[in-house]
């Protein structure tokens, strides 16, 4: 009878814990992804790039002791050459503050005034204070 209690709440914990809405990024945070993905995306590209130079060097040194040796090295095959990814460069994103207007939210209301207003009162004249 125990057992299945406590099965049953663990069943419950985990249902009710898998149900939990996650609430969305903020802007912060979605760019601060993106830049440690285009930093791991960069980093992968130069570890590639060095294991290809250090390839390269092996096979070198490799030939140049078989041949000093006196044993017939293997003729190199064609690959294509290791490619430098150059230095880091950070991704270009627009700081919200730069932002235009129609980019931040602040949208006119839809549909353009088709009449003049219809009351000619001033504000204070229709929430009834002094000017």
């Amino acid at each position: 009878m125990r057992l299945s209690v406590v099965v049953i709440a663990a069943t419950m914990f985990t249902v009710g814990a898998a149900l939990a809405k996650i609430p969305p990024q903020s802007d912060e945070a979605k760019a601060k992804a993106a830049e440690t993905a285009n930093k791991a995306a960069w980093t992968d590209k130069v570890s590639a790039y060095q294991l290809c130079r250090s390839m390269d060097r092996v096979a070198a040194t490799y030939r140049s002791r078989a041949t000093g040796a006196g044993k017939s090295a293997s003729a190199p095959e064609q690959t294509v050459a290791c490619a430098d990814p150059g230095p880091y460069a950070a991704l270009q994103t627009t700081p919200a503050a730069s932002k235009p207007l129609e980019a931040s939210g602040a949208h006119s209301p839809p549909g353009a005034a088709t009449s003049p207003p219809s009351n000619k009162a001033t504000s204070a004249e229709m929430t009834g204070t002094r000017k």
